[in-house]
């Protein structure tokens, strides 16, 4: 699976911002999906997560009640909506895939994609 992640940008705090990232290969489906955060010198940080058919979801106690994950097999894309977005959400966003799960523990995903930074400005 190969994953490309996008949609990231400067905005404002309270502002919103939608990422994709959109996976190439038919067994997308079979695949929990994970969105990370990372800032240079720090840890990989668990954002969100889906189950590989949309019916589960997980949060990062910072993001939940902001940040909805979702996805659609038929586009092979999952989305990450970002909303109320706050000076310390600003990171780079990478989106993974797990063919185990859809955990909170990067270690755990199987595929990366490149990152989008998102820059929310005070």
């Amino acid at each position: 699976v190969q994953l490309q992640a996008f949609g990231g940008g400067l905005v404002q705090a309270g502002g919103s911002l939608r990422l994709s990232c959109a996976a190439s290969g038919r067994t997308f489906s079979f695949y929990g999906m994970g969105w990370f955060r990372q800032a240079p010198g720090k840890e990989r940080e668990f954002v969100a997560a889906i189950s590989w058919n949309g019916g589960s979801t997980s949060y990062a106690d910072s993001v939940k009640g902001r940040f909805t994950i979702s996805r659609d097999n038929a586009k092979n894309t999952v989305y990450l909506q970002m909303n109320s977005l706050k000076p310390e959400d600003t990171d780079v966003y990478y989106c993974a895939a797990d063919r185990g799960g859809y955990g909170s523990s990067w270690y755990n995903y199987n595929y990366w994609g490149q990152g989008t930074l998102v820059t929310v400005s005070s």
